[in-house]
């Protein structure tokens, strides 16, 4: 899992809106659903549809603001946690709660 790159529209239960992230499981949604809430976002979930009845439970979540991009909100530091710390990309991927602001090391970070 990684941030998107492009910036994808769909719709969801009939409403246009910005596509987060497909094939998410419950707590994954879950998780961005508070957070994008937090922020002011309307979330707008899906249950996608199975091939298979022994196949997985998966969802679509997005949000109604269209010019919404995730990966342009968390580098430009605009979403915050409910304990108000900075979003970085670690936090949205749930790799981990590094809250550093740098996203990368060099020779002038500390």
């Amino acid at each position: 899992m990684s941030l998107p790159g492009k910036h994808i529209f769909g719709e969801i239960d009939g409403r246009r809106g910005t596509i987060i992230e497909k094939k998410a499981d419950a707590e994954r949604v879950e998780f961005l659903k508070k957070l994008l809430e937090f922020n002011g976002f309307e979330v707008l979930v899906q249950e996608n549809k199975r091939r298979k009845e022994d196949e997985p439970v998966t969802y679509t979540i997005g949000v109604t603001d269209l010019i919404f991009n995730p990966t342009i909100w968390i580098y430009e530091r605009r979403l915050k946690t409910p304990e108000g710390k900075i979003v970085t990309q670690d936090y949205w991927l749930q790799k981990g709660e590094n809250f550093s602001p740098f996203y990368w090391k060099s020779k002038y970070s500390q």
